[in-house]
């Protein structure tokens, strides 16, 4: 029995570490380690990739999604709405900037945002919407979109699972006031450290974030702003400048790998495989399913960690995201959210296993996590 971890990122490397070590050997003979040529030709790559005029990158997810909301003054006494199934990351950035996170539960099928339930969290102190691609799986930004400038109300697209994913054969990262992207490792496009970009079609929006990831400043030692050192380093743009090379052809593997294992698994009948909604396109940086059980929510979470340890006996890696809502997250009890106030976030909460997923995850290791599913359920 061979071990099958969650995700593998050396057998990636593998497949391009000589040009990877060639591309880092020649940032270091250049001497230019910080911003530089490399950088501004990934960022114009990524920009043409994505979709916009504008690409500004910077050292994190966390930090782009922080200087878009400070780009887009959002601050002390402001509301964004967003969702609470996601890292928290997502909202500690709102909060970070001094506004307040206003959580709106999310869908069954696609765990995003319930766009209806958007609409009537809108008051008069909401600035900004932050819908999450999450786990790959786009948002229905056509409707966001149409929510969004009926109230005025500025988007910020949280693309850190989605580089790659369309709605409407458009990019996320293209529909909203600002696309925020991480380059984290287990991304699909990721860099072999930490990395961020944030996209948009507005000039004076990209001029603002250049100058809030370096301090703010204009020019040499001309500060206009308080800003903050968030800037990517030539190696990692080096390495993303490689790897984007190889991106639609990953995200295709991971489609592969993911019609495959909802192929074989709506034959279980205790598993709810991901939905895939109409109008989009995942790029599965998670394979999520849900394991129906028993009604009494105490027991879900003791029947998919049950799951889990079958798995983890036969060799099989998984992993749980994320089994406590943001809204129920002791940081946030100010807020004043309770138990069963946002239903759905809950419920997946307690349900939600990804199985591996990686782009060169082979047949016969998926034939492996496929029977041991079907062996714990009985199928």
């Amino acid at each position: 029995m061979k071990t099958i971890p969650p995700l593998d990122l050396v057998k990636q490397y593998q497949h391009i570490g000589d040009e990877i070590t060639q591309a880092v050997a020649a940032v270091l003979a250049s001497g230019a380690y910080i911003g530089g040529p490399i950088v501004e030709a990934f960022e114009q790559q990524f920009a043409g990739y994505v979709g916009v005029s504008e690409c500004v990158a910077c050292n994190s997810g966390t930090d782009a999604l922080f200087l878009a909301l400070r780009a887009l003054e959002i601050g002390p006494g402001d509301e964004v709405i967003t969702t609470p199934f996601t890292f928290i990351a997502t909202a500690e950035v709102i909060q970070g900037v001094g506004a307040t996170p206003v959580f709106v539960d999310v869908e069954a099928h696609s765990y995003n945002l319930d766009l209806g339930q958007v609409a009537q969290a809108i008051g008069p102190r909401t600035k900004a919407i932050i819908p999450v691609h999450l786990f790959g799986q786009p948002v229905d930004m056509t409707r966001l979109t149409a929510i969004a400038a009926q109230h005025h109300l500025a988007i910020v697209e949280d693309c850190a699972q989605a580089t790659g994913a369309t709605w409407a054969d458009r990019p996320v990262g293209s529909w909203g006031t600002i696309g925020c992207f991480s380059f984290y490792p287990t991304k699909n496009l990721g860099a072999c450290g930490d990395g961020g970009a944030m996209t948009t079609n507005d000039p004076a929006i990209a001029a603002k974030l250049r100058m809030l990831r370096n301090h703010g400043q204009s020019q040499r030692y001309l500060y206009e702003m308080g800003g903050v050192n968030s800037r990517l380093d030539a190696i990692q743009a080096a390495i993303l400048t490689i790897k984007l090379r190889y991106l639609e052809q990953w995200n295709a593997q991971r489609q592969a790998i993911a019609e495959a294992y909802t192929r074989s698994l709506q034959a279980i009948p205790q598993i709810l495989p991901p939905a895939t909604l109409p109008g989009g396109k995942s790029v599965w940086n998670q394979y999520t399913l849900r394991l129906r059980g028993p009604q009494a929510p105490s027991a879900r979470p003791a029947q998919r960690d049950g799951l889990r340890q079958h798995l983890q006996s036969q060799g099989i890696g998984s992993m749980v995201y994320y089994p406590v809502p943001l809204h129920l997250q002791p940081v946030y009890a100010h807020l004043g959210y309770q138990p069963g106030q946002l239903p759905v976030a809950e419920q997946l909460a307690q349900e939600v296993l990804s199985l591996p997923m990686f782009p060169e995850l082979t047949e016969a290791q998926q034939t492996q996590v496929i029977y041991a599913l079907k062996d714990y359920c009985g199928a």
